[in-house]
């Protein structure tokens, strides 16, 4: 017999979804050493698959709670603190490479060349060219979901929150197609190198980790844009799209450091 909900909270029904998650994050983690001693790229790739599957399926029961009301406000502010402390993990795993790129500029290891760190040649990359123009069109896609969020959540407007969505994935994309470009043009005419070196490892991993971030918030703005055309989101209850946004602009802060740090301070014009 059915009771009657009395309280705030979510009681969760059992699920498989946390073990096949942890069953596939093995399996593609231990297909990631198999691809790395050149054995098979196989066993990654059918990991990678099923955290997929169980990412989708997952977070579609998420939303379909969130329809039938699940989502109080109580649950609502433990979605809000579980995505901020996730985001925190995620600047600690940015300080790690920030940490890297400044000790390595300041103090490098004695390990190069005898006693004395010899820094490689490369030609420079001038910040104020590409690198600027990147930034100023991750700011602006930050600008565009700023507006959606106003738009949905002041004005309950509809049509701006998908035009500023569409308008802000328009710009990620950008973003990651003008980074690609750039690595070909440095890596195919410039000289520069994967690996050889402590600095050009720690500006691929840095600047490169970042691009893949921008892949992910790209990948999540464009899931709240169908689900926003679908008729998804109020503004009671919009904590997808407002996860989201944080994300967003959290990579819009981690590249205005690395522009700064990487381009500006790190590699002279």
């Amino acid at each position: 017999m059915a009771h009657a909900k009395n309280h705030d909270y979510h009681i969760l029904t059992p699920s498989s979804w946390p073990l096949l998650g942890s069953l596939f994050g093995v399996v593609m983690l231990f297909g990631a050493v198999l691809w790395m001693h050149a054995i098979t790229p196989f066993v990654f790739l059918a990991g990678f698959v099923g955290v997929l599957y169980v990412m989708f399926g997952w977070w579609r029961e998420v939303v379909i709670e969130s329809h039938v009301g699940d989502h109080t406000g109580v649950v609502q502010i433990g979605l809000r603190y579980g995505f901020i402390l996730f985001i925190m993990s995620e600047v600690m795993f940015f300080v790690a490479w920030f940490w890297t790129f400044f000790k390595q500029a300041m103090y490098p290891m004695n390990e190069y060349a005898g006693s004395e760190y010899v820094p490689p040649v490369f030609d420079p990359v001038n910040a104020f060219e590409l690198p600027l123009i990147n930034t100023l069109i991750l700011l602006l896609s930050g600008c565009a979901v700023t507006w959606a969020h106003h738009a949905l959540v002041h004005e309950n407007n509809r049509k701006d929150l998908i035009t500023g969505l569409a308008i802000s994935i328009v710009l990620g994309v950008f973003f990651t197609a003008l980074q690609a470009y750039e690595y070909g043009e440095l890596l195919l005419h410039h000289d520069w190198k994967f690996g050889e070196d402590a600095f050009f490892s720690a500006f691929f991993m840095a600047t490169g980790f970042h691009g893949f971030h921008v892949v992910i918030g790209t990948i999540f703005l464009t899931v709240c844009l169908i689900r926003a055309i679908r008729g998804d989101f109020t503004p009671e209850q919009h904590v997808g799209f407002e996860a989201a946004a944080w994300y967003w602009h959290f990579v819009d802060v981690v590249w205005l450091f690395l522009f700064f740090a990487v381009y500006v301070w790190g590699v002279p014009s």
